[in-house]
């Protein structure tokens, strides 16, 4: 009998050849990419080759993205990637309006100082169609107002972005980076959260010298 997970998955499944950003995997048998390694013709044992940006998929922005002082990909706190976290709900928003201040500000009560915060837009279910990239959009008002009194260890989003239109040098992102606060773009599941706390266990790749990392997160709501 399989019984229902607790935990609440929040990324995209990674499907090689239809993300918005380049991944691809190719396939070898062991033998013929590694020759020195060797096993029985009948006997199955592969190795798979990822090429990849690493903007694929859900993925986690850190502030080397735009700000070169920066934590990347290998230097982010692992403690701001493990954390109680919020979703607040903006799904009747609809793509190029804006998330004000006063809108942000009616979540007051229910966000902590030091939270992971979570946008939702239902966005996601746009995701690798054409108007994936479609999104509202926080105003940097509002984005300087949940960086400078909440501090949130990470924000993130079901949509592609919730970056300010029409800028040409990311205004949103830099609100963050400057904190070095990471973002995340391109999230699903939000709606299957709702207003519940959560602990939130965020598990990008540590590599060095990335500004950027496809990422797998998990929710467990809290009791």
């Amino acid at each position: 009998m399989t019984h229902p997970s607790k935990y609440i998955e929040l990324s995209h499944r990674m499907i090689p050849g239809k993300e918005p950003f380049k991944l691809e995997v190719r396939r070898y048998d062991v033998t013929d990419y590694i020759p020195e390694v060797k096993h029985r013709p009948d006997v199955w044992y592969i190795v798979c080759e990822i090429e990849m940006l690493t903007h694929a998929g859900t993925h986690i922005e850190f502030p080397y993205h735009h700000w070169e002082p920066g934590f990347g990909a290998a230097d982010y706190p692992l403690e701001r990637l493990i954390g109680e976290a919020v979703v607040l709900d903006f799904h009747h928003k609809k793509p190029g309006e804006s998330i004000s201040l006063t809108e942000l500000q009616a979540h007051d009560h229910r966000i902590k100082e030091g939270d992971i915060i979570f946008i939702r837009t239902d966005m996601d279910q746009y995701y690798r169609t054409p108007n994936w990239n479609d999104q509202p959009h926080l105003t940097l008002e509002a984005c300087e107002w949940l960086v400078q009194v909440k501090k949130p260890k990470v924000v993130g989003t079901d949509a592609a972005g919730f970056e300010v239109p029409g800028t040409d040098y990311q205004p949103n992102h830099l609100a963050m980076f400057k904190n070095n606060i990471a973002m995340i773009e391109s999230c699903t599941n939000l709606a299957a959260v709702g207003e519940q706390r959560m602990k939130v266990y965020i598990l990008p790749l540590p590599v060095e010298g990335a500004e950027a990392s496809p990422v797998r997160i998990v929710a467990e709501p809290l009791a």
